[in-house]
């Protein structure tokens, strides 16, 4: 229940604890370098160097271009269903399509309130899909969306009619939002909503000595897996500087 930047808030507020922790306020602009000998320059010209490198990047959400909805994106416009369903409380939602894929957010979505599925224009369900959809309750609307109006989301169609839900969900393209894997090489997996960087288990990327966690490596994103991500990555990271410099010695 807590605004993104206050949990950030309080992460810092902890980690400033520790001394071996340091933060510096830039952004990283340019990263280059190996395993060893990394180089991450910011956007002021100063220069930060260091044998390994984790990237937390995260992703940008390329939405609809639909006025209002970016207005609204984490407050009343929301992309997964399990992050923000539930706290809807059983109210009318909504489900603005942008692809095939759509049809499972909207189907999951049916758990938690009465569903309108609007397709605008994107694509037509397969027939036992819509079938599947319609026998859980849902409402398939074909008019095209015109605007989100309101305080939470009042959705106004081409032909003037408005249908208000508590909440819209909707799932726009995955972008990196920061340029600094694919700089240094890193390898990345294509999926229906965008690209993440390829990793393996223990979050290591393509590129040796580099590590990455977060929504950036994954297909959707989830504070509690972005956390854990984390926690392996730095792990990894660790092990790879005591391990790998006793092989070398």
């Amino acid at each position: 229940g807590k605004a993104p930047g206050a949990i950030v808030a309080e992460a810092r507020a902890q980690l400033v604890a520790y001394p071996t922790v340091s933060f510096i306020e830039g952004e990283a602009a340019l990263a280059s370098g190996v395993s060893d000998d990394f180089a991450v320059e910011l956007t002021d010209g100063a220069v930060v160097r260091g044998r390994r490198l984790i990237l937390a990047t995260g992703v940008a959400d390329i939405l609809p271009d639909v006025p209002g909805l970016a207005d609204r994106w984490g407050d009343s416009v929301f992309m997964c269903p399990y992050c923000d369903g539930y706290e809807l409380d059983g109210a009318p939602v909504g489900v603005l399509a942008t692809g095939p894929h759509s049809i499972h957010q909207a189907m999951l979505l049916t758990e938690w309130g009465q569903t309108t599925f609007f397709l605008n224009g994107t694509f037509t369900p397969e027939p036992g899909e819509a079938a599947q959809f319609t026998a859980r309750g849902g409402v398939i609307e074909t008019t095209p969306v015109k605007a989100i109006e309101g305080e939470r989301a009042d959705v106004h169609l081409a032909d003037g009619r408005v249908i208000s839900v508590a909440g819209l969900f909707t799932a726009g393209r995955m972008v990196m939002a920061s340029p600094l894997a694919e700089q240094l090489g890193c390898a990345f997996e294509d999926g229906p909503l965008g690209a993440w960087i390829k990793t393996d288990t223990m979050r290591a990327t393509s590129i040796p000595g580099v590590h990455a966690a977060g929504d950036a490596v994954r297909l959707t994103g989830s504070v509690a897996l972005s956390v854990a991500d984390g926690a392996m990555a730095g792990t990894a990271t660790h092990r790879s500087l005591v391990f790998d410099a006793a092989m070398v010695a």
